[in-house]
């Protein structure tokens, strides 16, 4: 019995160091990058990973202004907003008006919305930018936020239709006898009990779409003035030179943002994981 605590608490202790492990492994290309943005060209080069002799902002006042940096923030900002406000919005809405309507047709519609999580991008990319092109959707940042409604809709779907289950029918009833629409009952009443669910969907879908790189490479790459921050510091790579000192700082200049949306919002995201996996 007297070692039983000690072997819980050693496994516990061995849990946790190879929890750390793990952290650094993930988390040491990340202070690779940051430190080597810190370097020149030529202490990049000779030894990517010693510490920098003597460190220097100079690459990031050269990135800023060679990226037009402030431009194509905002362009991620535009992008970003519109695909997340519309993954929120239709995703939400659908999985409320899925889970009360319990009839075989409601059953297929869900299938069919969330059958795309299985279909890889790159089967049918080339048939989307046909087709944004032609819907005259193609080139412009509304028109890449757009077209992340089809992309994340049917995840957040499943998220919000899994923890719909867990919010009492009686609540739409009572609403109704006192004269709400379907809508006024859904905005009023059920949306604001899908704070967390909704504050987790917010957060993946900003990580996801702020850092993409394949769509926007796809449909805004043609002009200098709606590229997205990623496509930006991708020009710094070339095919037989690459500026490595101004690629690390693009690169830290483009992820810091969703980064620090993760820190801030990352304790709503463990609840609003947690509640799903509770409730439902």
């Amino acid at each position: 019995m007297s070692g039983s605590p000690r072997r819980g608490r050693a496994g516990l202790v061995a849990l946790e160091a190879t929890m750390i492990v793990a952290a650094l492994l993930y988390v040491y290309p990340i202070f690779l990058m940051f430190m080597n943005s810190l370097k020149p060209f030529g202490e990049v080069v000779s030894d990517v990973i010693a510490l920098p002799k003597a460190a220097t902002l100079q690459n990031y006042a050269d990135v800023v202004k060679r990226m037009s940096y402030f431009q194509l923030f905002l362009n991620n900002v535009v992008i970003t907003t519109i695909g997340v406000t519309g993954i929120v919005a239709l995703s939400s809405l659908a999985a409320y008006i899925l889970d009360r309507r319990r009839t075989r047709y409601a059953k297929f519609a869900y299938l069919a919305i969330i059958a795309p999580m299985l279909i890889p991008f790159q089967t049918f990319m080339i048939t989307l930018l046909k087709v944004m092109t032609v819907s005259h959707l193609a080139g412009s940042t509304w028109g890449l936020g757009i077209q992340y409604w089809g992309f994340g809709v049917p995840m957040a779907v499943f998220i919000y239709f899994n923890f719909m289950n867990t919010i009492p029918r009686e609540l739409d009833e009572s609403a109704i006898i006192d004269g709400a629409s379907t809508f006024r009952c859904f905005r009023s009443i059920i949306f604001p009990m899908l704070k967390t669910i909704t504050t987790t969907v917010v957060v993946l879908d900003v990580m996801w779409i702020w850092n993409d790189f394949l769509l926007p490479l796809l449909m805004v790459n043609g002009r200098p003035e709606t590229k997205t921050l990623v496509l930006s510091a991708y020009t710094f790579v070339g095919q037989f030179n690459t500026q490595w000192h101004y690629a690390m700082t693009a690169m830290v200049l483009t992820v810091l943002p969703s980064i620090l949306i993760f820190i801030a919002l990352q304790r709503n995201i463990v609840q609003g994981v947690v509640a799903g996996a509770i409730k439902g």
